[in-house]
């Protein structure tokens, strides 16, 4: 028998003397390595009585083998035993499981014949490139794992997705979504970030000769499958794909058990008396808690909607507030005093658009006829698009519209914690002013999806469940404050050693807490009046390791979860314009449509969208630079200032850019028209006209040698001052 137990799966295979497969099991561990051994021996037992010889692999082997005093292969031996079994002609083994990834060259050897290894490389404690973000990913999306590979072989222009960091990846993936991109280009997309970071972080440029064999359980994926070919420049069918690819770990253990000869019997009856004992030892082995037990205060405050209506046949002016972030659309009703007339708070599931469409709808059903929308207010990551679309009168950033919410509720409020899906955010406030703030960078370590993706991964409900589990934690486990997939990596660590489900939850929402202090917040303060804001405030556990950690309390809102569109209604309160924009309630037969195009003007070459709404163009997303949102914004924001226009204006202002200086004595000397050299020009155009020196533009820089040579000082750009650098440097 062999048994390869991974970060995700356990993998079993039992061989006879002609290494005939008599039996094999795929069983994903769900953090629960020890238990789903126990089932699966027990399984067994139904058909085997006793193995002569037993080989443990995979990352979990040292745990396997102490448990059941077998001895444990390294996984690349094992691997490339199976493979060279099946495909003895094979050089390159490619090996993708849930959180580890394997790239294996072979060779034949000169003496034996036989194949060998000579060269391998294993993914870094991360797991971008590995099945476990593939998983994710389809999550977020609303799909399952099967169906993800064959909706990307739909897809004929896969869009461009970071493939560096499962965070980074996310994000992309999030923004694209909220620009409109179809569902098969951003899982086509994924499948080539998956694969494009496998063969530039494991390959770094080397060459992978073929036969070349694909296995581990992401070679079931058909749009990884083709990603591959192509990047490989392999035609279409040439990669190999093992018949039992999912269990080669398993089935390379079975095969040197085998090797080894016969051994003592081992009944199976032992085997599982080993293992029960082991999870009794788990349960009752002392630990040191290294963090204080979590005390709950008061119950989790459900994320449900409310609608408060009006009286029958009443009328009520309202204004209406709609936050699309990465995780969430929230939309709420407020009246003319800023009373909350409904709420909603729904998943975005990559749909924006039909989220809002389907949300107003519902909001307008539920309270009636008798409301009128005096004005329009959009926040949120999506909030330019959804802007256009809903017929937005404002248009605010996420801090500007917590901070108004959190004033709102409290105006002597000092500090806000917003933790929301994708985006955490620290704001300060002074005096009901805002004067400092800082959000997440691109990185979801500290918000709520990584906790979300956590709960899911333990199977422990994210809402109610999670919070009694922390509660209940005595000892909760350190999982530390590092990036989203360290942290996983460490959780799997933690359920490997038989830490309980209580103490995970309970280290992952103090981990929460110590990311969001230590990468948002950093050596900012924190007051004493502090408002938790935002989905993650639903849960109590959190909240409380919040406390423990600051040794200060914590209020949560009672719409906590709607703070964002409750401040993106107040600044329209706030606007009242004379007649809104709005598109109205039902929005179900406005058209809109988004067109794309290759921008050429940079060797970015970016994928510009463009959005139509009712045959008219209202705005451009995905261009790197911003360069057709500035110009998408011009007619929205014309009525504003041109504040990067006026800074220009003051830093040349007294230098003529038409009129060059002219020949002057003297030296030459280039000011690089950009960084500090330019945000401290009226210095040096003070400095040296002072000295007599007057101050050229860079058209008389390009004059001929003679020219130049003639002396002043020419403000410039790097790639002038680079091209002239055989005439100038002489003179500097």
């Amino acid at each position: 028998m062999g048994i390869d137990l991974g970060s995700v799966s356990l993998n079993i295979v039992v061989i006879d003397e002609a290494r005939d497969i008599k039996a094999s099991m795929y069983r994903r561990t769900d953090g629960r390595p020890l238990i789903i051994l126990r089932d699966c021996l027990e399984g067994l037992g139904k058909d085997f009585k006793s193995f002569f010889g037993i080989i443990a692999t995979g990352s979990g082997r040292k745990l396997v083998g102490h448990v059941l005093a077998v001895p444990d292969v390294n996984e690349i031996v094992t691997q490339a035993r199976a493979t060279c079994y099946f495909h003895p002609f094979a050089r390159t083994i490619i090996e993708i499981g849930g959180q580890d990834s394997k790239l294996i060259f072979l060779d034949q050897s000169v003496q034996t014949g036989e194949p060998i290894i000579i060269d391998h490389v294993l993914n870094e404690v991360c797991a971008a490139g590995t099945g476990s973000f593939l998983d994710l990913q389809a999550d977020r999306l609303g799909i399952s794992i099967e169906d993800f590979g064959a909706l990307a072989l739909c897809s004929r222009h896969p869009a461009k997705i970071s493939g560096r960091c499962s965070v980074f990846a996310k994000s992309d993936m999030v923004h694209l979504q909220q620009e409109g991109t179809p569902k098969a280009d951003i899982v086509a997309g994924l499948c080539y970030a998956l694969t494009l970071n496998f063969i530039t972080n494991l390959g770094k440029g080397k060459q992978f000769p073929g036969p070349i064999v694909f296995q581990g359980g992401v070679a079931a994926n058909p749009g990884v499958v083709k990603a591959f070919e192509e990047l490989l420049d392999l035609g279409s069918g040439a990669l190999i794909i093992p018949e039992h690819f999912l269990i080669m770990g398993a089935f390379g253990s079975a095969l040197m058990a085998s090797a080894q000869g016969h051994g003592q019997a081992m009944p199976v009856s032992r085997l599982i008396q080993s293992v029960r004992a082991a999870l009794e030892r788990a349960q009752d082995r002392p630990r040191v808690a290294h963090l204080k037990p979590l005390i709950p205060a008061k119950a989790d405050q459900e994320t449900v909607d409310h609608y408060y209506g009006i009286e029958p046949g009443g009328r009520l002016d309202v204004f209406l507030g709609v936050d699309v972030g990465a995780v969430s659309t929230n939309i709420v009703l407020i009246d003319s005093n800023g009373r909350l007339v409904a709420k909603q708070y729904w998943y975005t599931r990559a749909e924006p658009v039909e989220t809002v469409r389907s949300g107003l709808e519902e909001m307008a059903r539920m309270v009636g006829p008798g409301v009128r929308v005096c004005g329009v207010g959009v926040t949120g990551s999506g909030r330019y698009f959804i802007g256009d679309f809903v017929g937005a009168d404002v248009v605010i950033n996420e801090i500007s519209a917590q901070a108004r919410a959190a004033l709102y509720l409290d105006p002597g409020v000092d500090t806000v914690i917003e933790i929301g899906g994708q985006d955490s955010k620290y704001i300060r406030c002074e005096q009901g002013r805002v004067v400092d703030f800082e959000m997440n960078k691109v990185c979801a370590a500290g918000t709520g999806s990584f906790l979300e993706e956590q709960a899911a991964r333990l199977r422990v409900p994210i809402r109610g469940a999670f919070s009694d589990l922390a509660f209940a934690s005595r000892t909760p486990a350190d999982l530390g404050a590092r990036c989203t997939v360290f942290m996983e990596s460490d959780l799997i660590h933690h359920q490997q050693a038989g830490y309980g489900l209580s103490d995970l939850t309970a280290g992952l929402s103090y981990a929460i807490a110590h990311n969001y202090l230590e990468k948002v917040v950093g050596t900012k303060k924190i007051g004493s009046r502090i408002v938790f804001q935002g989905g993650v405030a639903a849960n109590q556990s959190v909240a409380t390791a919040f406390e423990n950690i600051l040794g200060k309390p914590l209020t949560t809102p009672e719409h906590h979860n709607v703070t964002g569109a409750l401040g993106a209604a107040l600044a329209a309160r706030a606007l009242r314009p004379a007649s809104s924009r709005f598109a109205g309630f039902y929005l179900k037969d406005r058209p809109y449509e988004v067109k794309h195009f290759e921008c050429q003007k940079c060797p970015n070459l970016c994928r510009v969208h463009q959005i139509y709404i009712e045959n008219r163009l209202r705005s451009y997303y995905g261009s790197l630079c911003g360069r057709y949102e500035k110009v998408s914004d011009r007619a929205l924001y014309s009525h504003l200032p041109d504040l990067f226009r006026e800074r220009d204006i003051r830093l040349m202002e007294g230098f003529d850019e038409e009129n060059g200086a002219g020949k002057v004595s003297g030296p030459v000397i280039g000011i690089p028209r950009t960084l500090t050299f330019y945000d401290y020009f009226p210095f040096w155009h003070a400095f040296f006209s002072t000295l007599g020196h007057p101050v050229s533009s860079r058209g008389s820089f390009r004059q001929d040698k003679q020219e130049i040579s003639s002396g002043g000082v020419f403000l410039c750009s790097i790639r002038d001052l680079l091209s002239c650098k055989d005439r100038l440097w002489p003179h500097m």
